[in-house]
């Protein structure tokens, strides 16, 4: 997404990995231990070091890597060490961290515990006190590089099945884990904690609150009471409920973005939603964009928002503006298309690619921050219109635009003091990268952490790939899948979701993302992705882009790959979604249990609506 008023969003493919810390690290002297591996084995080494990566008085960072230095894969890790009195963790990532006492365990994540030689992993937290680490012990072993025999620590359980689920209960069951020594029993966590120790393979947790996304996997202890890798992940939400602020139980979010710009040049106005017909085929809106400054949300175009005085054919119901009405401008045709379809609900984007860069400052006091966007979201002039807030925050701790180093707990301490503030009334979101690259964007901020706070998020599976290459290779921008000669590993949808899947996020509050445009080449003599080219393609708003309404017969698609369909022309090669794609992928947002999807933007369709349409049939 982007604030430009060029009418179109600006490339987000850079991708590129988590800014680091400027601040000069403190190694202490933690040293190696060995892995337990059975006696016919060679024991696999590995060393456990500790980084202090700031201090600002009040609180530190601390960072922990651990590496196999042996032979043989490790299959898990656990890092312990004790801390003076005074000195504690408020806050981690990476790993699940608890405290008793003056004594800190650290486990690895489903999808970090795995090590084959050489490779090393981190995890980080937030700590208070000045005191520093002692005795630190990983898989129980002393970190002085010395072996210990023992057994190998149990595999990873199944994926947990959820069957019976009601308004407070659901029952799990499980495939069992296997140990060379046998399993004792099993810690069933819930949203990362351990909430039951059974013998069994199944459980039934009672207690929950109905209407309420909540996320399972199960970890298998060895008669050493060893614990192996964690389970994948079963997101379940109970049945119930009646506050909640979204579609409703069993529902599909269908959410389109609509730009505060797209007044201007491109003529686009809310009546246009309900001449189009999509006005009753979507569930939400989110209005782009708010600015983010000085630690606070402020408004992005105030004649846009509520002061341009609409004439009686553009209006939504036909009545004109007077000089004197309290309210105009896009806020108001929003309220009166409320009026008109009242099942739509309306939140309030803040951010966007180009304003992203003031999250940062926003960060540092993130209650402040919170009390800021809900007096302007709250402001009684417009209070009926909203639902809640989006928070487009595109590149926490990474770099976009610019490059933010707010640290990978920022954007969960941010989400947590939004919906502080919104409360369980309000709608609270975020846009979200989809680089599921090692290293990338999504390992860059704990969204795991953040999601027990939010909705959804809105995951921009697209603009994976573009013209900023301007030779080439040609490729799809929102490929659903990987394919062979993809230009960058982990650079797809499909994976995208699977990460944040692994990480702890529920599929109910995952959205697939849909662009209502192409990205283009020229110079290109190859039909099929992977060509060479001279430049971007010409597009009527900004080179390299175009929307669909355009291309569909400007340039029509010529093929399909990887979900998507791309269309060579002339010299000019360009990739966009069609209907027919747009049905594929809702099927397979479906069938991955996902919220339902979302699109940017409006503009984009055709005067029918042709996309809404395939994301209203293809979601139900």
């Amino acid at each position: 997404m982007s604030t430009s008023v060029s009418g179109a969003p600006r490339p987000r493919s850079s991708f590129r990995s988590r800014a680091t810390a400027g601040l000069t690290a403190l190694l202490l002297p933690l040293a190696a231990m060995v892995g337990l591996a059975s006696p016919a084995e060679a024991a696999a080494s590995a060393t456990a070091s500790y980084t202090k990566v700031s201090d600002w008085g009040s609180g530190f960072e601390g960072k922990w890597t651990v590496k196999n230095t042996g032979t043989t894969t490790l299959s898990s890790w656990t890092v312990e060490w004790d801390f003076p009195s005074g000195t504690s963790v408020t806050s981690a990532w990476d790993a699940d961290v608890t405290g008793s006492g003056t004594h800190w365990t650290a486990k690895n994540k489903s999808w970090n515990g795995s090590l084959a030689p050489g490779a090393s992993v981190s995890f980080g937290f937030n700590g208070t006190g000045s005191g520093s680490p002692a005795g630190c012990k990983l898989n129980g072993a002393s970190c002085d590089g010395g072996s210990v025999p023992g057994d190998n620590p149990p595999s990873a359980p199944g994926t947990p099945s959820a069957g019976t689920i009601t308004d407070t209960s659901v029952r799990l069951s499980w495939s069992a884990a296997t140990d060379d020594k046998g399993i004792k029993n099993y810690d069933v966590l819930r949203d990362g904690a351990r909430v039951a120790t059974v013998t069994g393979t199944t459980y039934t947790n009672t207690g929950l609150t109905a209407g309420t996304d909540y996320s399972y996997t199960v970890q298998a202890r060895d008669t050493a009471d060893q614990t192996g890798p964690v389970s994948g992940a079963r997101a379940v939400r109970t049945t119930g409920g009646g506050t909640d602020p979204g579609p409703g139980p069993g529902g599909k979010v269908k959410l389109g973005y609509f730009t505060e710009w797209g007044i201007y040049g491109r003529n686009y106005h809310v009546k246009n939603l309900v001449t189009s017909g999509s006005a009753s085929k979507i569930t939400h809106i989110n209005y782009a964009f708010g600015n983010v400054q000085g630690g606070k949300c402020t408004i992005g175009d105030a004649y846009a928002d509520y002061d341009k005085a609409y004439t009686a054919d553009q209006s939504v119901d036909g009545v004109a503006d007077t000089w004197d009405q309290p309210l105009r401008g896009n806020f108001n045709q929003l309220r009166k298309l409320k009026a008109k379809y009242p099942h739509i609900k309306v939140l309030w984007s803040f951010g966007g690619w180009t304003w992203s860069g003031g999250f940062g400052q926003a960060a540092a006091n993130p209650a402040a921050f919170a009390q800021s966007c809900y007096d302007l979201v709250e402001d009684p002039r417009w209070a009926d219109v909203f639902d809640g807030i989006d928070l487009d925050w595109e590149y926490p701790n990474a770099c976009g635009l610019s490059c933010d180093s707010s640290g990978p707990a920022a954007f969960k301490n941010m989400m947590q003091a939004m919906r502080a503030k919104f409360g369980t009334n309000n709608l609270v979101t975020a846009a979200v990268t989809a680089d599921a690259s090692s290293g990338g964007k999504i390992d860059a901020a704990d969204y795991g952490g953040a999601a027990q706070y939010i909705n959804w998020y809105n995951v921009m599976t697209y603009d994976f790939f573009g013209a900023w290459a301007a030779q080439g290779p040609t490729a799809p921008h929102s490929p659903l899948t990987s394919y062979t000669g993809i230009p960058q590993a982990g650079f797809n949808s499909a994976e995208a979701i699977a990460k944040f899947k692994a990480k702890g996020v529920p599929s109910s509050k995952l959205l697939l993302g849909i662009g209502f445009y192409g990205r283009g080449w020229t110079g290109v003599t190859q039909s099929a992705p992977g060509g060479t080219a001279t430049g971007p393609a010409a597009g009527t708003y900004e080179q390299g882009i175009e929307d669909y309404k355009v291309l569909r017969s400007t340039c029509p698609a010529t093929g399909t790959i990887a979900g998507t369909a791309y269309a060579h022309c002339g010299s000019n090669w360009w990739s966009y979604d069609t209907p027919a794609t747009v049905g594929s992928k809702m099927s397979w947002a479906k069938g991955q249990g996902l919220g339902g999807a979302f699109f940017w933007e409006f503009s984009g369709d055709t005067a029918n609506g042709e996309l809404v349409s395939a994301i209203n049939s293809g979601l139900g």
